[in-house]
């Protein structure tokens, strides 16, 4: 698997990165564990997690596997509160979730902390105190942002006395709207992007084509409300052309949608993450697809943002 650097810094990582969003939820551990082989076996070293997924179980999963790989780089998030507020990068807040990081990801450090939402009750100035305090003590070595819009992005890293290399963002055939602001932003202070739900949460897997499959994401409680925006005929179309392209290439739709998100500018890393290995293993042709120029202007084309 292809190594790349995350933004302007020295910091290598696997062009895909695990996500482990499932993790302690709908993963249970022996499944997590087949995934973190399978990825580990094809050459990815880099795992995404957060301090919320599974409040706190997913780490716990990524510390106990890592500890047996010291060579995986570790991402997690925080600043979501399971609380009235949702965001809190309060200097208090974050100094107990590292410490409470650290002790379920059972590492001395973490390689990139993302802060996971803008909080618009603290201060900026307070929140990258707690950062530069994180860094200079040796507990975080790099900082990152997540789902900041160009703006938010552009005062954090031209504020914060150390450099922010990376912006996790959602970013998908379908959801191309980072290329509005936030894009330009990375290009321009040197951020890379870090692309989450490359699969449009699973839509362009194509299985969402002729209903809500039962044993979907689209078909539980708590996924729903989250899938079905990517449920319209805008989608549709899009995906449609997924399917076109991955029939033409003797591909899969999901092949065609991962080497898509990869190849664009400025993204270091594509984050995938799977429910069961059995799915996370479907997606394992899709680290290696390069696709035509032709193909890649005609996805641009349909799925083009207004």
């Amino acid at each position: 698997m292809e190594l790349r650097a995350l933004g302007n810094s020295g910091l290598l990582v696997s062009q895909f990165s695990l996500g482990t969003m499932t993790w302690g939820r709908d993963t249970d551990i022996h499944e997590a564990r087949d995934q973190f082989n399978i990825y580990y076996e094809a050459g990815g070293r880099f795992s995404d997690t957060a301090d919320v997924y599974s409040d706190g179980v997913s780490e716990e999963i990524v510390g106990e596997f890592a500890r047996e790989r010291p060579d995986v780089l570790i991402s997690t998030k925080a600043g979501s509160v399971r609380s009235h507020r949702r965001r809190d990068t309060s200097r208090s807040h974050l100094l107990s979730a590292l410490d409470s990081s650290l002790k379920r990801l059972r590492r001395s450090h973490i390689d990139v902390w993302h802060m996971h939402a803008w909080d618009p009750y603290t201060p900026l100035d307070e929140t990258l105190s707690a950062l530069q305090y994180a860094i200079d003590s040796g507990r975080v070595r790099y900082l990152g942002i997540s789902n900041y819009s160009g703006w938010q992005l552009t005062s954090a890293a031209l504020s914060s006395q150390y450099q922010v290399i990376s912006a996790q963002m959602e970013y998908s055939l379908l959801q191309r709207g980072i290329e509005r602001e936030v894009v330009p932003a990375c290009v321009d202070l040197g951020v890379g992007v870090m692309a989450w739900s490359p699969l449009g949460r699973g839509v362009l897997t194509g299985k969402y084509r002729h209903g809500t499959p039962a044993d979907s994401r689209g078909a539980t409680a708590h996924f729903a409300s989250f899938i079905s925006p990517y449920l319209n005929d805008r989608s549709k179309a899009i995906v449609e052309a997924t399917c076109t392209a991955a029939e033409g290439l003797g591909l899969s739709p999901i092949d065609v949608a991962l080497a898509w998100v990869s190849s664009r500018p400025q993204v270091a890393s594509t984050v995938v993450g799977a429910r069961t290995a059995a799915q996370l293993r479907m997606m394992l042709p899709g680290f290696e697809a390069v696709l035509p120029p032709e193909i890649h202007l005609a996805l641009d084309e349909v799925s083009a943002i207004e």
